[in-house]
């Protein structure tokens, strides 16, 4: 058999891959036991672009975004125009808009919404019924950042946990940072003057009890770059920023080639893509990063008995013949009898 046919057995979901367009819809939650409505601006994979449009043929993971402080959830389309076409359904709850947001409200808010679109897999009459999957991500971005942690105190429902220049909120973000134990993925903006990440990510980071977390801590990074353009965000860096030397759309590449890498793990189970992830955590330029995983948990990649037929050769993930299997690489070995073993050299 050829390599190539190794390849496409091994790798059916390169294939299958695909754009979706952009349905959107305004939805209200109700929490009875806050006695409160949520409403809810959700965006979906669809066959076409529109609102209330039927939603794709398939099931798809949940990502709830919390907006920042005065912050409307328009300015984060960046998010949605990125991810939804990926196969995610993004929610965007918008609650604590004034200048006096309730934090613990808010992340309330989060959760809720999550846990509730989990349920309109069920609702035969919802756009969702039948379309979705159970994974949850919690994100957001400043206040919302902040809120996340809030909202991520030891739920069984929450697949993992992202945020974006995080806040420091009341009740405290960092100490709710101390129940929260999913998978974590932090990013901060090295030069971000309105939360700086010494005394907010940084700190979270450091209290997270999670055992698989990251910091990624981009070079020249801001505050209000993770978002499009805001004139609350862009005035309040102003005042204590005299420029960043990275464009919004730089800053933004960056944060994407690790999201996407980072969800289509956690949420779409792609294990190949935690090993770029880590990868990419050491060879690129534009980060540093801080990183506490115990393992990479690649199914099958110690097999209880040795194959005892002869090898014919090892490839990698591309396909390209391996001649000897370096630490921290994934490779595939081909054996005379048919047998493929996947292993993963720690």
């Amino acid at each position: 058999m050829k390599i190539s046919h190794y390849f496409l057995l091994l790798f059916p979901f390169i294939i299958s891959a695909q754009d979706y367009n952009i349905g959107h819809a305004a939805l209200e939650f109700y929490d009875e036991t806050r006695d409160r409505i949520i409403p809810t601006q959700v965006y979906y994979p669809s066959d076409q672009n529109g609102e209330n449009v039927a939603i794709s043929n398939s099931s798809f993971p949940i990502i709830v975004f919390g907006h920042g402080f005065l912050i409307g959830w328009e300015t984060y389309s960046n998010f949605w125009l990125e991810l939804v076409p990926k196969g995610y359904v993004l929610c965007f709850p918008t609650t604590e808009m004034s200048f006096s947001p309730n934090h613990e409200e808010f992340g309330q808010d989060l959760k809720f919404v999550a846990n509730e679109m989990l349920e309109l897999e069920n609702e035969i009459n919802s756009i969702f019924f039948n379309s979705i999957m159970p994974k949850t991500a919690i994100m957001g971005h400043s206040m919302g950042g902040g809120a996340s942690f809030l909202s991520s105190i030891n739920s069984a429902s929450i697949t993992t946990l992202i945020n974006f220049a995080a806040a420091e909120t009341s009740p405290s973000a960092i100490s709710a940072a101390l129940d929260v134990n999913i998978p974590t993925l932090i990013f901060a903006g090295e030069e971000d003057c309105v939360t700086p990440p010494i005394s907010n990510q940084i700190p979270m980071y450091d209290a997270t009890n999670s055992s698989c977390k990251t910091l990624v801590k981009i070079k020249n990074g801001g505050h209000c770059y993770f978002a499009n353009d805001n004139f609350a965000c862009d005035f309040g860096e102003s005042s204590c920023s005299s420029g960043l030397n990275i464009s919004r759309d730089e800053q933004q590449d960056v944060t994407f080639d690790f999201l996407n890498l980072w969800l289509d793990y956690t949420l779409y189970n792609n294990e190949y893509a935690l090993i770029d992830f880590n990868d990419s955590l050491q060879t690129s330029s534009r980060i540093n990063y801080q990183k506490s995983c115990e393992s990479v948990n690649i199914n099958e990649d110690l097999e209880l008995h040795e194959n005892t037929s002869p090898l014919i050769k090892m490839i990698d993930i591309l396909g390209r013949e391996q001649y000897e299997h370096q630490k921290g690489s994934l490779l595939f070995y081909i054996y005379d009898n048919g047998k493929v073993d996947k292993k993963f050299l720690p």
